[in-house]
C-alpha cells in the first residue's frame, strides 16, 4: 500500500466536517428527525453516528481514548442499533450533538499532528470516506423527504460541453486486471485485489442513457408491459404503482422532474438518474441492450488498447482520463452542481476508449450482483462489505454529490435492486 498524508487526512476531515453542517443547515427539528422510512435514517441520529466512528476506531479502539460519551455505543453504534430504532433512541439535543461533532474532529486533528503512525491514518481516512458516504447520504435524504436544496456556500460549477454524444465504442478482449492494487494509498476490502479476468470484445454506449433516451421506454408504456420485466421486477414495479421515474411527473406544460422541493421542466439532455436496477433492466430490453458487467465497465472506465488496437494493454488508468486527481473539467462530483449535466458534457474526462463520464454526474448500474474478489478477506470494519454480499447489485463510478477525493475506476458500492432513491443511472452495452 502507498503512504497517507497525516495533514492531507486532517484537512479532509475538517472538509468532511463543514460538509455535513451545510447539509444539514436550516433544516428544523422535524426534518432533522424526519419519517420512519427504510431507505433514510434520521438526519438527527445519522451525523452523531459518523462522528461516532471516528471515535470508536480511531480514538478509543486504536488510540485507547475514553468514550466522550459514556452512552455513545448505545446511541451511535449502526450494527447494533436496527434501522427502526433510530427514531426511538434518547438522542441528545442538536446543540449537544454538534458538541459531539466538533470535540470528535478536535481530538482527530490533534492526533493527526502527532508523530507518524501509519495504522491511525489509515483508520482516520477510513473515517474520512465514511463521512463522505454519509454526506451523499444526507443528499438524497433531503431529495427522498422533499426538502429545499442544501447551500454549499459555492456557486454551481458551469458544466464544459452540453447536448449528446450518441453511439457506442468497440473495446478489444483480452485479459485484464480486475480491481487495485497495493499501489493505491487506500482501498476497501471489496476492491482487493486485482485479479485476472479474460473479457470478450464488446460495445458499450458512450454515454450514460439520457433523461430523453428514458422518456422514450416511459412514452412506449414500458412500465406497463409485463414483457421488459423479469418476474422479480414486475413484482417491485406492480407494488410500486410507478408508470414512470419516481421523481418524474407529467403536467400541462409537459414533463418535469422533481430536484428537492422544486419542480422543474425535464432536462431532456441530462444524465438519468434515480432509477433502480429493475429499471435499467427493463429499459435494456425495450431497447435490445444490456447492462455492462462489472469487468466491462471497469475495462471501459480504465484500460487501453493495444499499439494494434486489437487487444488489451496491460496499463491501467486510475481515472478514465489517466492517473491524475479529478479536476472541475473532468467530471461533475463535489456536490456543488445540485443535479446532473448533459450526458455530452466534460469530455476531457473521457476513458482511453471515448467513454464519457464514467466518473461523476450518475453511479451507474451494473449487471453482476456484489460479491467479493478471489482471496476475500474483510478489513478492520467487518461489516462494511460482506453482509452485502450476493443480495446486492454493483454501482461504479460515483454521482454529482460523490467526493473527487475518494473515487476512482476500481471503487465498487451496491444497493439493493429496488432503490431509486439513490443517485443512480445506468449506460448500456449491445447484445
Amino acid at each position: 500500500m502507498g503512504q497517507l498524508n497525516a495533514e492531507v487526512i486532517a484537512r479532509q476531515a475538517q472538509d468532511a466536517h463543514s460538509r455535513t453542517l451545510a447539509l444539514i443547515d436550516g433544516l428544523s427539528p422535524q426534518q432533522l428527525l424526519g419519517p420512519r422510512l427504510p431507505t433514510v435514517n434520521p438526519l438527527h441520529w445519522e451525523v452523531g453516528h459518523a462522528a461516532y466512528f471516528y471515535e470508536f476506531w480511531v480514538l478509543r479502539q486504536h488510540l485507547g481514548q475514553a468514550p466522550l460519551r459514556a452512552d455513545a455505543d448505545r446511541l451511535y453504534d449502526s450494527i447494533t442499533i436496527a434501522h427502526d430504532n433510530r427514531w426511538d433512541l434518547p438522542l441528545p439535543s442538536m446543540e449537544e450533538t454538534h458538541h459531539y461533532m466538533q470535540q470528535v474532529l478536535d481530538r482527530i486533528l490533534a492526533c493527526l499532528a502527532s508523530a507518524h503512525d501509519p495504522t491511525r491514518d489509515y483508520l482516520a481516512q477510513y473515517a474520512v470516506f465514511h463521512q463522505d458516504m454519509h454526506n451523499e447520504a444526507y443528499t438524497y435524504t433531503r431529495q427522498t423527504l422533499n426538502y429545499p436544496a442544501p447551500g454549499l456556500g459555492r456557486p454551481a460549477p458551469t458544466a464544459l460541453g452540453s447536448g449528446v454524444l450518441e453511439g457506442d465504442v468497440q473495446i478489444p478482449g483480452g485479459r485484464f486486471m480486475l480491481g487495485a492494487t497495493e499501489q493505491e494509498d487506500f482501498v476497501f476490502d471489496n476492491e482487493k485485489w486485482a485479479h485476472p479476468v479474460d473479457i470478450e470484445p464488446f460495445c458499450i454506449a458512450r454515454t450514460a442513457v439520457s433523461n430523453a433516451d428514458y422518456l422514450g421506454f416511459v412514452e412506449a408504456g414500458g412500465y406497463q408491459q409485463q414483457q421488459y420485466w423479469d418476474d422479480e421486477g414486475w413484482t417491485w414495479c406492480r407494488q410500486s404503482a410507478l408508470k414512470h421515474p419516481v421523481y418524474w411527473r407529467q403536467s400541462s406544460s409537459g414533463w418535469q422532474q422533481r430536484q428537492f422541493d422544486q419542480w422543474r421542466p425535464l432536462p431532456l439532455h441530462s444524465a438519468l438518474i434515480h432509477v433502480c436496477w429493475h429499471e435499467a433492466q427493463a429499459y435494456c430490453r425495450w431497447a435490445g441492450r444490456r447492462l455492462p458487467t462489472e469487468a466491462e465497465w471497469e475495462v471501459a472506465a480504465s484500460a487501453e488498447p493495444s499499439i494494434d488496437g486489437l487487444t488489451l494493454s496491460p496499463r491501467k488508468r486510475r481515472f478514465p482520463w489517466g492517473d491524475s486527481d479529478p479536476q472541475p473539467d473532468h467530471a461533475n462530483l463535489d456536490g456543488f452542481a445540485l443535479g446532473t449535466v448533459d450526458v455530452g458534457a466534460y469530455s476531457a474526462g473521457d476513458s482511453a476508449f471515448g467513454c464519457r463520464q464514467m466518473i461523476g454526474n450518475v453511479w451507474e448500474w451494473t449487471a453482476d450482483r456484489f460479491g467479493p474478489y478471489p482471496g476475500f478477506t474483510p478489513d478492520m470494519y467487518q461489516d462494511y462489505s460482506q453482509p452485502l454480499f450476493g443480495t446486492t447489485r454493483v454501482l461504479r463510478g460515483g454521482a454529482w454529490p460523490t467526493r473527487g477525493r475518494m473515487i476512482r475506476n476500481t471503487w465498487r458500492t451496491y444497493y439493493g435492486a429496488d432503490r431509486n432513491d439513490v443517485f443512480a443511472g445506468f449506460r448500456t452495452c449491445a447484445l
